[in-house]
C-alpha cells in the first residue's frame, strides 16, 4: 500500500467518493428495477465493492458517506430511472461506465510509470469489460444511446439558433408580432432543413451499404457490413421534432406576451443548462465545461444577432 501523502489529497478523495457513489447508485437501482436488470447490477455491485475497498486501502482513506453534491445527483438519477423505467436505467448505467473509463484513462495518462498509474490498470480492465457488457445489453433492448444524444443535440441546435434569431428580430423590428412571425417561420424552415439533411445522409449511407452487401454476395465473399436498422424517414422525423422543440423555448415567451428578448434569453439559458447537463452526462463529458461552453455560445449568438438587428434598423431604416 502506498501512503496517501504521496498523492494529491483531493484526487484521493474524489476517486474514493466516485466509487462510493457508483456503488450506492447500483444498490439503489437494484431496489427499484425489474428482475431482468438484477444480474447486471449484481455484477456491478460486486466489482464496485472491490474497487472501493482497493482505493480506500491504496490511499489510506475511508469514507462512508457521500458529500451533498453526490447525494443530490444520486437522488435525481434514481427519480429519473423510476420515472422512465428500464430504458433510463440502461442509459444511466452506460453513461456511468463511459464517465469511469474516460476519467481513469485521463488519470492513467498523467500518472504512467507511477504507483497510481500501475494501480489503475486493473480498474480500467474492469471498466472496459463493464462497458462491453452494458453496450451488449443496450443492443439487446434496441436502445440506441447515440440516437438519444442526437435528439438532445437537435434540441440544442434549435434552441441556440432561434434564440439568436429572436434577439436579432427584436433589435430590428421592435414588434412582438413581427418577431413571432419571423421566428416561427425561421424555426419551421430550420426544422425542415435539419430533417432533410438527416434523411439524405442516412439514405445515402443505406444505399452504400446495400450496394456493398450485394457486391459481396455476387462475389461469393463473406460480408462484414450489416444492413442498417435505422429508418432514414424515422430519423428525419426525430431530428425535425427535436429541433422544433428546442426552437420553441425562446419563442414561447414572445407567444405569451414578452415585449423584448430578455425573457427568451432567460428561458433559453435555463433550458441550455438542462440540455447541456443531459448531453454531457450521456456523452461522458464534464458537465460544468459543457454548460459553460453552451452559455458562452448563446451569449455570443444573442450579442451578434442583436447587433446585426440594430445595424439593419439603422442602415436600412427597418421599423414597424
Amino acid at each position: 500500500m502506498v501512503s496517501s501523502s504521496h498523492h494529491d489529497p483531493q484526487l484521493a478523495r474524489t476517486l474514493v467518493l466516485d466509487e462510493l457513489f457508483d456503488l450506492s447508485l447500483y444498490k439503489a437501482l437494484r431496489g427499484v428495477t425489474q428482475p431482468d436488470v438484477h444480474p447486471t447490477l449484481d455484477e456491478l455491485i460486486k466489482v464496485e465493492t472491490s474497487h472501493l475497498a482497493f482505493w480506500q486501502k491504496f490511499f489510506g482513506l475511508t469514507l462512508e458517506t457521500l458529500d451533498l453534491g453526490r447525494k443530490i445527483k444520486l437522488t435525481v438519477m434514481i427519480f429519473v430511472c423510476q420515472l422512465f423505467g428500464s430504458t433510463a436505467v440502461h442509459l444511466v448505467l452506460e453513461a456511468i461506465e463511459v464517465h469511469g473509463v474516460r476519467k481513469y484513462l485521463a488519470i492513467w495518462r498523467e500518472y504512467q510509470g507511477q504507483p497510481l498509474g500501475e494501480a489503475l490498470r486493473g480498474i480500467l480492465m474492469d471498466e472496459f469489460k463493464h462497458e462491453d457488457v452494458l453496450v451488449t445489453e443496450l443492443t439487446k433492448r434496441k436502445i440506441n444511446p447515440e440516437r438519444i444524444r442526437n435528439i438532445f443535440l437537435g434540441m440544442n441546435d434549435g434552441l441556440v439558433e432561434i434564440l439568436g434569431a429572436v434577439s436579432g428580430f427584436f433589435a430590428a423590428f421592435g414588434s412582438a408580432t413581427m418577431v413571432l412571425i419571423a421566428a416561427l417561420t425561421t424555426a419551421v424552415a430550420g426544422a425542415l432543413s435539419m430533417a432533410a439533411g438527416s434523411f439524405l445522409a442516412l439514405n445515402s449511407e443505406k444505399e452504400v451499404k446495400t450496394t456493398e452487401i450485394a457486391r459481396k454476395v455476387f462475389l461469393g465473399e463473406e460480408s462484414e457490413v450489416t444492413p442498417m436498422e435505422e429508418s432514414p424517414l424515422g430519423s428525419a422525423v426525430v431530428v425535425g421534432v427535436a429541433y422544433i422543440t428546442g426552437a420553441l423555448v425562446p419563442v414561447l415567451p414572445v407567444l405569451v406576451g414578452a415585449k423584448d428578448a430578455l425573457f427568451s434569453v432567460f428561458t433559453a439559458g435555463l433550458m441550455v443548462i438542462v440540455v447541456s447537463t443531459i448531453l454531457s452526462f450521456l456523452s461522458g463529458m464534464d458537465v460544468k465545461r459543457r454548460i459553460m461552453l453552451n452559455l458562452v455560445i448563446i451569449t455570443v449568438a444573442v450579442s451578434v444577432s442583436y447587433a446585426i438587428g440594430l445595424a439593419a434598423k439603422q442602415i436600412w431604416g427597418i421599423s414597424v
